[in-house]
């Protein structure tokens, strides 16, 4: 049999098994008459069709990408690559969330049970960090609303940041994540030259700025998270090619502050090994775990510990929705979610991405990647909503198409734009 006939049956194959995992995990639930405690399983979504003027606009803006973007990517030089990067994903994300118009950035950011709410009602940031924990456990008069109380503080110190330096308006505090979260597409090709080569980024760069996460870029504090973790990893990973004691340290510190971002994103621990093992040394290991150990000592003396903090979340999140999902149905409807923020084409690049997991450096993230995303959702500590949990692990995935036949991408690439609308259009997201 010819290798591209068998190349094509294998990607045919494995888009298929996405197809039919998504299409059990809608159907399961009315099959067995469950509630999964979501609208629209295994999406954190309402059936909400809907179709705006602004909708070909967004379509012919999505097409101009395809088209361009990876001629651009591969003539540009590299500094021009990169600022091409972050333009096209900032005008990718914006362009879908407009769809809705200016509230496509505001709606979520409105919601009492987001970050904003609070932010905006903390006075004293000193006496807020001493009160945090105590505030955790639900059904109080002064408990935390629902993302507050399910992170660690880090996250709402952003929030409450946007908000003294005068960024009060939901919609103004949307298009600052999107230009946070937009910065992730360049940490994660600068982490590609570094561990790979220039010609590996760039061919990255279409699938980074398509990739259907685009839905949730803008319109949740996880793109903030995920612009961070990239960076920290791009740190670790600058560190081990050029053996720098300051990376090593600034990915320790970067890092670290990511598990104060959000407690699941202890899990980047794989990821960072994964980087260390492709660069083949651990020598600035030392130097990012002390890092990371002055951010807990921080926050750790603010009167905020992470270990004390956990134990009590875990209780407040079981007494919860999160005891209502069953865990037999989301350990793998998880991955379902997960296929709507990456896309089939994603999963037609891995059996050619297998075959070359031992020698290819994206290949080798993306694993670490699509690793941690399993171990997340066995943990039972991820149960639905990770469209929006799973980005900072998603981005290091969502780049494997590149890996297919060039005569393949154009038609990908289009299917990832048409997928992103499908989703904005079609259904009222949650995040």
């Amino acid at each position: 049999m010819p290798p591209r006939t068998a190349s094509t049956r294998a990607a045919i194959g494995s888009a298929a098994v996405a197809v039919v995992l998504v299409a059990t995990s809608m159907i399961v639930p009315r099959v067995l008459d469950e509630d999964v405690r979501v609208n629209f399983p295994p999406l954190h979504a309402d059936w909400d069709p809907r179709f705006t003027w602004q909708v070909p606009v967004v379509a012919l803006i999505g097409v101009v990408l395809v088209l361009v973007v990876p001629r651009l990517a591969a003539r540009l030089s590299w500094p021009q690559a990169l600022v091409l990067a972050f333009s096209a994903t900032w005008t990718w994300i914006m362009a879908v969330a407009f769809t809705e118009g200016p509230e496509g950035l505001s709606r979520v950011f409105d919601r009492k049970g987001e970050y904003v709410y609070d932010a905006q009602r903390v006075g004293d940031v000193g006496q807020m960090m001493r009160e945090f924990i105590s505030r955790i456990p639900a059904f109080q008069d002064d408990s935390w609303h629902t993302h507050v109380a399910g992170h660690p503080p880090g996250a709402l110190l952003y929030f409450v940041g946007l908000d003294r330096i005068g960024v009060t308006s939901s919609f103004w505090i949307g298009v600052v994540t999107v230009t946070v979260g937009a910065t992730a597409v360049v940490a994660v090709l600068l982490t590609v030259r570094e561990l790979a080569d220039e010609s590996a980024a760039r061919r990255c760069i279409p699938w980074l700025v398509l990739a259907p996460t685009a839905v949730y870029m803008g319109v949740n504090g996880d793109a903030m998270f995920t612009a961070v973790a990239a960076w920290g990893l791009y740190l670790l990973a600058r560190a081990a090619k050029r053996s720098s004691i300051p990376s090593a340290l600034g990915a320790g510190l970067v890092l670290g502050l990511c598990i104060f971002l959000s407690y699941g994103l202890v899990l980047l621990g794989i990821l960072a090994v994964a980087v260390l093992l492709i660069a083949r040394t651990w020598k600035p290991l030392p130097w990012a775990v002390g890092g990371a150990l002055v951010v807990v000592a921080v926050f750790a003396v603010a009167g905020f510990a992470w270990w004390e903090a956990y134990p009590v979340l875990h209780e407040r999140y079981y007494a919860g929705i999160a005891s209502e999902r069953a865990y037999s149905y989301w350990v793998w409807a998880d991955i379902a979610a997960w296929t709507f923020t990456i896309g089939l084409a994603v999963w037609a690049a891995f059996p050619t991405a297998w075959t070359r997991v031992r020698t290819d450096p994206v290949v080798q993230l993306a694993a670490a990647a699509v690793l941690t995303v399993v171990v997340a959702s066995v943990s039972g500590m991820s149960k639905a909503e990770v469209e929006r949990i799973f980005m900072p692990f998603t981005i290091w995935v969502v780049a494997l198409p590149m890996l297919l036949p060039e005569r393949w991408h154009r038609g990908l690439l289009l299917s990832q734009v048409v997928l992103t609308l499908l989703l904005s259009q079609l259904l009222l997201t949650r995040w």
